[in-house]
């Protein structure tokens, strides 16, 4: 199975080391970001990886170069020209994954001792488009989730936000779960034929615009550690239990 890492945002969460570098070269214990996400997904016989790539491009596949991909096979896809969000990102690298079958997507910014491989036998197993991992833990964005697990809507708590328009009237609406989104996908080929979407696009969108004729599923991990390390204190965070 191969992968795809995003690291070409501009992590202006992370500044001020991203006025001078890519998050991805964030360090954690001597460790950057990228490295870290690379070693979490040879943990699972993971070493073919696509890295979308912008900002500080150069840095990123000079770090990669320079240390051999860490043991994996490292593949770039240049977005230097323009950032494509998510969505736009996995379209433009669509041809890696030709002859997959399902294939693993994962935030740079992140760090989880979640067992991927579990993730990926469920998914297998049901045969799902997408399977979107999880937790129960308090953010300000949700995906909605039926009682079997298949993806209905999305959520911004703050702003009482809903996608689609006139979601409240579904019926079982008060069923639904809110589930935090955690970075990491398992996703059918198939899921590059069905999207629609052209340049930049978010795959929130891609996903809530397939829902209704397409299973979208869910993989909650709550209880494994996870981190987003989109802030500085994040960093100090995961210093904690990163060796």
């Amino acid at each position: 199975m191969k992968a795809m890492l995003f690291a070409a945002g501009l992590g202006t969460r992370l500044k001020p080391w991203t006025d001078h570098h890519p998050k991805a070269l964030a360090l954690v214990n001597g460790k950057s970001l990228l490295q870290r996400n690379i070693e979490y997904l040879q943990q699972f016989g993971i070493n073919e990886v696509i890295v979308n790539v912008h900002h500080f491009a150069d840095q990123i596949i000079d770090a990669i170069t320079q240390n051999e991909g860490w043991g994996s096979r490292i593949t770039i896809s240049d977005e230097t020209d323009a950032v494509l969000e998510t969505g736009g990102g996995l379209k433009k690298a669509a041809w890696y994954f030709e002859a997959e079958k399902d294939f693993v997507v994962m935030n740079v910014d992140i760090l989880t001792d979640m067992r991927l491989d579990d993730m990926i036998r469920r998914h297998e197993a049901e045969q799902p488009l997408a399977t979107l991992a999880v937790s129960g833990r308090t953010t300000s964005r949700y995906f909605l989730f039926d009682a079997a697990s298949r993806l209905k809507g999305w959520r911004n708590v703050n702003s009482g936000e809903e996608k689609p328009a006139g979601l409240q009237s579904v019926k079982d609406y008060s069923l639904l779960q809110q589930k935090a989104f955690s970075g990491i996908h398992v996703i059918n080929t198939g899921l590059f034929e069905a999207m629609k979407q052209e340049g930049k696009f978010s795959m929130v969108d891609v996903y809530l615009s397939l829902m209704d004729h397409y299973p979208i599923q869910c993989f909650d991990h709550s209880g494994a550690r996870f981190i987003d390390v989109g802030k500085p204190e994040s960093i100090a965070k995961a210093e904690t239990w990163c060796s």
